[in-house]
Protein backbone atom coordinates (compact mmCIF):
# COMPACT_ATOMS: atom_id res chain seq x y z
CA UNK A 1 0.00 0.00 0.00
CA UNK A 2 2.97 2.40 0.22
CA UNK A 3 4.07 2.28 -2.82
CA UNK A 4 0.99 2.96 -4.46
CA UNK A 5 0.44 6.38 -2.14
CA UNK A 6 4.33 7.08 -3.18
CA UNK A 7 2.97 6.22 -6.83
CA UNK A 8 -0.22 8.10 -6.82
CA UNK A 9 1.62 11.31 -4.48
CA UNK A 10 4.25 11.54 -7.48
CA UNK A 11 2.21 11.15 -10.76
CA UNK A 12 -0.64 13.80 -9.58
CA UNK A 13 1.34 16.40 -10.17
CA UNK A 14 1.80 15.08 -13.91
CA UNK A 15 -1.89 15.57 -14.66
CA UNK A 16 -1.69 19.38 -14.87
CA UNK A 17 1.33 19.40 -16.46
CA UNK A 18 0.64 16.64 -19.38
CA UNK A 19 -2.50 18.75 -19.49
CA UNK A 20 -0.88 22.08 -20.00
CA UNK A 21 1.86 20.77 -22.62
CA UNK A 22 -0.47 19.50 -25.12
CA UNK A 23 -1.19 23.39 -24.84
CA UNK A 24 2.34 24.36 -24.53
CA UNK A 25 3.02 22.33 -27.55
CA UNK A 26 0.85 24.00 -30.33
CA UNK A 27 1.72 27.52 -29.07
CA UNK A 28 5.61 26.91 -29.02
CA UNK A 29 5.88 26.37 -32.83
CA UNK A 30 3.50 29.24 -33.33
CA UNK A 31 3.22 32.03 -31.33
CA UNK A 32 6.29 31.38 -28.71
CA UNK A 33 8.90 30.92 -31.27
CA UNK A 34 7.98 34.78 -33.04
CA UNK A 35 8.11 36.83 -29.73
CA UNK A 36 11.31 38.22 -28.63
CA UNK A 37 13.04 36.19 -25.85
CA UNK A 38 16.12 36.61 -23.29
CA UNK A 39 19.81 34.80 -24.89
CA UNK A 40 20.18 33.32 -21.10
CA UNK A 41 16.65 31.23 -21.88
CA UNK A 42 17.00 27.65 -21.07
CA UNK A 43 16.47 25.84 -24.96
CA UNK A 44 13.03 24.53 -25.26
CA UNK A 45 14.05 20.85 -24.53
CA UNK A 46 14.88 21.19 -21.58
CA UNK A 47 11.46 22.07 -20.08
CA UNK A 48 9.88 18.66 -20.33
CA UNK A 49 12.82 16.61 -18.20
CA UNK A 50 13.24 19.62 -15.83
CA UNK A 51 9.31 19.54 -15.20
CA UNK A 52 9.36 15.46 -15.05
CA UNK A 53 11.81 15.36 -12.30
CA UNK A 54 10.13 19.05 -10.49
CA UNK A 55 6.62 17.10 -10.63
CA UNK A 56 8.10 13.69 -9.25
CA UNK A 57 9.87 15.38 -6.53
CA UNK A 58 7.32 17.84 -5.45
CA UNK A 59 4.53 14.74 -5.19
CA UNK A 60 7.50 12.69 -3.01
CA UNK A 61 7.58 16.06 -1.09
CA UNK A 62 4.13 16.30 -0.33
CA UNK A 63 4.19 11.84 0.58
CA UNK A 64 6.76 12.66 2.99
CA UNK A 65 4.64 15.57 4.87
CA UNK A 66 1.80 13.49 4.81
CA UNK A 67 3.26 10.13 6.37
CA UNK A 68 5.88 12.35 8.76
CA UNK A 69 3.42 14.62 9.81
CA UNK A 70 0.60 11.95 10.59
CA UNK A 71 -1.81 12.23 7.72
CA UNK A 72 -4.11 14.94 7.32
CA UNK A 73 -3.87 16.66 11.16
CA UNK A 74 -3.73 20.07 12.78
CA UNK A 75 -0.16 19.70 11.68
CA UNK A 76 -0.15 19.15 8.08
CA UNK A 77 -3.27 20.67 7.13
CA UNK A 78 -1.25 24.32 6.64
CA UNK A 79 1.57 22.87 4.94
CA UNK A 80 -0.97 20.31 2.55
CA UNK A 81 -3.02 23.43 1.68
CA UNK A 82 -0.26 25.17 0.64
CA UNK A 83 0.87 22.50 -1.48
CA UNK A 84 -2.60 21.88 -3.50
CA UNK A 85 -2.45 25.95 -3.71
CA UNK A 86 0.65 25.72 -5.69
CA UNK A 87 -0.38 22.87 -7.51
CA UNK A 88 -3.70 24.51 -8.80
CA UNK A 89 -1.38 27.82 -9.42
CA UNK A 90 1.35 25.79 -11.46
CA UNK A 91 -1.45 24.06 -13.60
CA UNK A 92 -3.13 27.66 -14.00
CA UNK A 93 0.16 29.80 -15.27
CA UNK A 94 0.71 27.23 -19.08
CA UNK A 95 -3.45 27.99 -19.88
CA UNK A 96 -2.49 31.96 -18.98
CA UNK A 97 0.83 32.60 -20.49
CA UNK A 98 0.58 29.89 -23.69
CA UNK A 99 -3.12 29.54 -24.13
CA UNK A 100 -4.43 33.02 -23.77
CA UNK A 101 -1.41 34.58 -24.52
CA UNK A 102 -1.98 36.90 -21.19
CA UNK A 103 1.61 37.57 -19.99
CA UNK A 104 1.56 40.00 -17.49
CA UNK A 105 -1.32 38.08 -15.52
CA UNK A 106 0.46 35.08 -16.01
CA UNK A 107 4.02 37.20 -14.54
CA UNK A 108 1.52 38.17 -11.84
CA UNK A 109 0.03 34.45 -11.32
CA UNK A 110 3.84 32.96 -10.90
CA UNK A 111 4.18 35.71 -8.39
CA UNK A 112 2.06 34.04 -6.23
CA UNK A 113 2.83 30.37 -7.35
CA UNK A 114 6.73 31.73 -6.11
CA UNK A 115 5.09 32.54 -2.17
CA UNK A 116 3.40 29.72 -2.29
CA UNK A 117 6.30 27.05 -3.22
CA UNK A 118 8.54 29.21 -0.57
CA UNK A 119 5.55 28.43 1.91
CA UNK A 120 5.63 24.88 1.09
CA UNK A 121 9.36 24.97 1.67
CA UNK A 122 8.69 26.93 5.17
CA UNK A 123 6.29 24.73 6.48
CA UNK A 124 7.38 21.61 5.43
CA UNK A 125 10.71 22.03 7.07
CA UNK A 126 9.44 20.89 10.79
CA UNK A 127 7.72 18.42 9.78
CA UNK A 128 10.08 16.72 7.42
CA UNK A 129 13.35 18.23 6.47
CA UNK A 130 13.82 15.83 2.83
CA UNK A 131 10.51 16.92 1.63
CA UNK A 132 11.32 20.67 1.97
CA UNK A 133 14.92 20.06 0.61
CA UNK A 134 12.67 18.49 -2.43
CA UNK A 135 11.12 21.80 -2.93
CA UNK A 136 14.28 23.84 -3.37
CA UNK A 137 14.85 23.01 -6.97
CA UNK A 138 10.96 23.61 -8.07
CA UNK A 139 11.56 27.23 -6.04
CA UNK A 140 15.05 28.01 -8.16
CA UNK A 141 13.30 26.88 -11.08
CA UNK A 142 10.10 28.78 -10.54
CA UNK A 143 12.74 31.74 -9.91
CA UNK A 144 13.90 31.49 -12.78
CA UNK A 145 10.64 31.29 -15.32
CA UNK A 146 9.24 34.39 -12.93
CA UNK A 147 12.41 36.35 -14.50
CA UNK A 148 11.52 34.61 -18.15
CA UNK A 149 8.37 35.18 -17.76
CA UNK A 150 8.62 39.20 -17.27
CA UNK A 151 11.48 39.77 -19.48
CA UNK A 152 9.59 38.33 -22.59
CA UNK A 153 6.55 39.95 -21.32
CA UNK A 154 8.12 43.37 -21.14
CA UNK A 155 10.29 43.11 -24.37
CA UNK A 156 6.81 41.74 -26.45
CA UNK A 157 4.39 44.44 -24.98
CA UNK A 158 4.50 47.93 -27.05
CA UNK A 159 5.54 50.96 -25.67
CA UNK A 160 2.75 53.80 -24.76
CA UNK A 161 3.84 56.66 -26.23
CA UNK A 162 2.89 59.88 -24.20
CA UNK A 163 0.89 62.44 -26.45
Amino acid sequence: MTWLRIGGACVFPHIGGIAGSVITRKEVKTWYEDLDKPSWRPPNWAFGPVWTSLYTAMGYSSYLVWKEGGGINSTTKLPLILYGSQIVLNWAWTPLFFGAHKMGAAFVEILFLWGTVAGCIYTFYPISKLAAGLMVPYLAWVSLASCLNYSIWKRNTPAIKDE
